[in-house]
């Protein structure tokens, strides 16, 4: 009786959990996933083909939607439902789960890139090699999301999880992350997401699981201003403002948790002989830790004050003091996904499938917006190699075996996240 009890517990009793590292090793050696991959491969030249229209539409800071409706269009060649471009200038497509209660599992690229209207955006090709303004950073990435799509239906893949795929604006310098601030804090999918991956720039075995904040002020200093001779004596804004600059780069921070600042960007004045009533600079601060940033922050704001008031204390303030107006011009979340989440080890693994060794990085990506509210999130390359991000003689390489590897590790962290279906 005994032991037909204790068969009965043995047979009720949930079998062993599967460790995010046996459901890639599972899904990897699938002919589901092997056929994904084919496709992968097959398909190798229409990615490059669509990582050079895509790089040619310009897509400058603010300026996203023409970029916008040609993704929203391929995003509905590809079979995604649900296809919108929603208010803030994302664009989403639905790929759906088998589990009508999962969570969203989002692959992210964005659009915007850091040239001005006007730049140059033809792609020039010697070989493997691709040179554009934004041709890695993201257009690659978006271009991966498509070979994605296309792959996981190759393959006749299923996944338990929806995938949401979103090509977001906003993510370059003054963007601010604002595409995906929406995504998580006011869009129609706010609350429904689970897991994040951010596709960005090339590479293969970088997994940034640490999202570097950042804070940025542009601080304008005022004051009367006049004649440079005639005037001579009275408080000087430019004075204040480089007091100011120099305290700053006084201040000795600690190696950990790695934290920075820079003087960036000044402007200001009218002439070469005349006191400025107005000038400007723009300061960047960064931390991985969000406590450190605060610190640094403060320390700044309070250095500003002062400057100000040593100002106004070493001239003339008979015809109006000196103040100081700081605006946050930037503010990016700190935050970051354990080394022990499902979302880490499944890439991780996936990245070692492929014969690559993981490398953890911190790195100020759309992912630090999930990860400050506590979402799992990382950002992923798309494979290859590159170089010259954010410069007009930006590059990459495309050569075949390389770059279908790569984006074969993206696919399987992907799956991984997503879990694959029966």
């Amino acid at each position: 009786m005994r032991v037909l009890v204790l068969a009965a517990l043995v047979a009720a009793a949930p079998a062993a959990a599967q460790t995010p590292e046996a459901d890639v090793a599972r899904i990897r050696a699938s002919a589901p996933f092997k056929a994904a991959i084919a496709d992968l491969d097959r398909g190798h030249d229409r990615f490059v083909a669509e990582i050079v229209e895509i790089t040619e539409i310009p897509a400058p800071p603010f300026k996203e939607a023409e970029r916008a409706k040609a993704m929203a269009e391929k995003f509905r060649a590809v079979g995604l439902q649900d296809v919108t471009i929603d208010a803030e200038g994302n664009v989403l497509g639905l790929r759906p789960g088998t589990d009508p209660g999962a969570k969203l599992v989002v692959i992210s690229a964005h659009l915007d890139t850091v040239f001005p209207e006007g730049t140059d955006v033809k792609v020039k090709r010697q070989g493997t090699r691709l040179a554009a303004p934004g041709v890695g950073d993201d257009t690659r990435g978006l271009a991966a999301l498509l070979a994605y799509a296309r792959a996981l239906d190759a393959g006749g893949i299923r996944t338990r999880a929806p995938i949401l795929f979103v090509a977001d604006v906003g993510e370059e310098g003054r963007g601010d992350l604002r595409g995906v601030r929406y995504l998580f804090t006011k869009g129609p999918m706010k609350g429904r997401i689970g897991a994040f991956f951010s596709v960005d720039g090339s590479g293969t075995a970088r997994v940034t699981r640490a999202g570097v904040g950042s804070k940025r002020y542009r601080v304008t200093f005022k004051g009367p201003g006049g004649h440079s001779y005639g005037a001579f004596g009275i408080v000087n804004p430019m004075a204040a403002m480089a007091g100011a600059v120099s305290e700053l780069y006084r201040i000795k921070l600690p190696a950990s948790p790695r934290t920075t600042y820079s003087a960036s960007v000044t402007g200001g004045g009218t002439s070469v002989n005349a006191i400025p009533d107005e000038v400007f600079v723009d300061v960047d601060m960064r931390s991985e830790s969000a406590k450190a940033l605060a610190a640094l922050e403060k320390r700044f704001l309070g250095i500003v004050k002062a400057a100000v008031d040593a100002e106004n204390a070493a001239r003339s303030t008979r015809v109006g003091k000196i103040t100081a107006e700081p605006e946050v011009i930037g503010d990016r979340p700190a935050g970051a996904t354990p080394a022990g989440d499902p979302l880490v080890r499944a890439t991780a693994a996936a990245v070692q499938a492929f014969g690559y060794a993981p490398e953890f990085d911190a790195s100020s990506t759309d992912a630090n917006l999930p990860m400050s509210l506590g979402i799992p999130a990382v950002t992923i390359g798309s494979g290859g190699s590159g170089g010259r991000a954010h410069a007009p003689d930006e590059w990459i390489d495309v050569a075949k075996p390389e770059s279908v590897r790569g984006l074969s590790v993206g696919l399987l962290a992907l799956i991984g996240a997503a879990g694959m279906a029966p």
